[in-house]
């Protein structure tokens, strides 16, 4: 039954190839749409009946053939049910996928396998961290990328989720930031990698585009980092993001990276850092030695999200109990008269999902009932976006997932939802945080 059903989804590849007289790059197109079809579990021939039903189809030559693709993309926004019931506007937004897991909860085995450069293996660093993870199985090896470069295979992804590299970062430490991500208004905005990876394995992260491996690789010359930071410092104020391409907060254990940013902070006051985390831990803030510029940015989504998108990572309630937790503490050490409090709330990426608004909403409501919104620094909104190189990778390693099959919109060289989609979820949630707290900082990314 299923090679008849690749069977038929192929011919009528072939068939409506032919009908819209596709070039080379609309047959690229077509190949993706139709994956994202198959993935989500949806009929193809629905959507051909409703081009037919608009005289889309067949096409008399390239140029009508094209505005038929064009209109297929647009049409698998929706289901093919929901375009019938309202007429063909596309008012109702599809499920963009179709696999559930449950978030259990539990917490991640920190490392079973150690692998350590052999340059580094009488380092202090190293000896601390390698005692943290009370491991004997350790490997050491020529060069980290060595480790990285086994793949995104089924079993590396399984050795992934038990294996830690320690290694020592060269060549360029801090970079410029990103077109994808937020500068907050700040003219001088670098990011830096004390950690590649991460714990957790959401399915939307570009890092599983970036690198070609999931095992995280701890740097373990931090004092190299922060030299390179002392250094731009003395040209500028400088705004760096240290936890891009990790979860700092939730190897905080092993590493000790998180109390290491904030007492290097602290003690150059021409630098500001944010700290993006999804970590739902409490004990943290009990000794923290706080400064207003060491900035804990947490990413929330709605319960559904998480469960769905964001494997292993802590629920929403969790999350919102720490950062509840953590004003807290912070109010009650520091005088806050008349300040904000280092916490950024970030509503970003925003996941296009059947009943998406009702979720945010819901989403928003849990916030607004445990949280002193009044005193978060600011708020961050955006939709997914990521750049279209490290979305192919995606695509090749990870062909059953329908978020990365969607049909995004590329714009200058990045994928994106449709800009009509993009707009409509963006604007509802900065309505949700200006409705309920009048002259918020709300950034979204353009």
């Amino acid at each position: 039954m299923f090679y008849l059903e690749v069977c038929s989804l192929y011919n009528m590849q072939e068939v409506f190839s032919k009908e819209i007289h596709a070039s080379v790059a609309m047959e690229n197109r077509i190949r993706q749409l139709f994956s994202y079809v198959d993935v989500t579990g949806r009929n193809i021939s629905d959507y051909m009946e409703i081009l037919r039903a608009e005289g889309k189809l067949p096409c008399e030559d390239k140029r009508a053939g094209k505005e038929a693709l064009d209109r297929l993309c647009e049409l698998l926004q929706y289901d093919p049910e929901d375009i019938r019931k309202d007429n063909l506007s596309g008012s109702v937004p599809a499920l963009s996928g179709n696999v559930y897991k449950e978030n259990t909860g539990e917490k991640k085995d920190h490392g079973l396998h150690l692998y350590i450069e052999e340059a580094v293996r009488d380092n202090e660093n190293v000896k601390s961290i390698a005692e943290k993870l009370k491991t004997n199985e350790i490997t050491y090896i020529k060069h980290y990328k060595d480790i990285l470069a086994k793949g995104f295979s089924a079993d590396n992804r399984k050795a992934a989720a038990k294996s830690i590299v320690l290694a020592d970062k060269t060549g360029r430490l801090m970079y410029e930031g990103a077109p994808v991500c937020q500068d907050f208004g700040n003219r001088h905005f670098y990011y830096t990698s004390c950690v590649m990876n991460c714990l957790y394995d959401c399915e939307y992260c570009y890092l599983k585009g970036m690198y070609p491996s999931g095992i995280p690789v701890i740097f373990i010359n931090l004092d190299d980092i922060f030299r390179e930071t002392e250094t731009l410092l003395e040209n500028f104020p400088v705004y760096l993001c240290v936890s891009y391409d990790t979860d700092l907060m939730a190897l905080e254990d092993i590493t000790g990276y998180v109390r290491r940013w904030c007492e290097f902070t602290k003690s150059h006051r021409n630098l500001t850092i944010e700290i993006r985390t999804k970590c739902a831990r409490t004990d943290l803030w009990k000794d923290m030695d706080w400064c207003d510029r060491v900035i804990f940015a947490y990413t929330l989504s709605p319960e559904e999200i998480i469960n769905r998108y964001e494997k292993g990572t802590p629920h929403l309630e969790q999350r919102i109990r720490a950062i509840a937790v953590g004003m807290e503490s912070y109010s009650s050490a520091v005088n806050t008269e008349g300040k904000t409090y280092p916490f950024r709330l970030c509503f970003d990426p925003m996941i296009y999902v059947k009943d998406w608004q009702e979720m945010y909403h819901n989403m928003w409501e849990s916030i607004r009932r445990s949280i002193d919104l009044d005193h978060i620094r600011d708020y961050s909104v955006g939709s997914f976006r990521i750049s279209d190189s490290y979305l192919k990778n995606m695509r090749v390693r990870f062909s059953e997932t329908a978020l990365v099959q969607y049909p995004y919109d590329v714009v200058n060289g990045y994928y994106q939802y449709p800009e009509k989609i993009a707009e409509e979820m963006e604007s509802c949630m900065e309505r949700l945080v200006s409705e309920s707290v009048p002259g918020a900082k709300v950034f979204r990314w353009k």
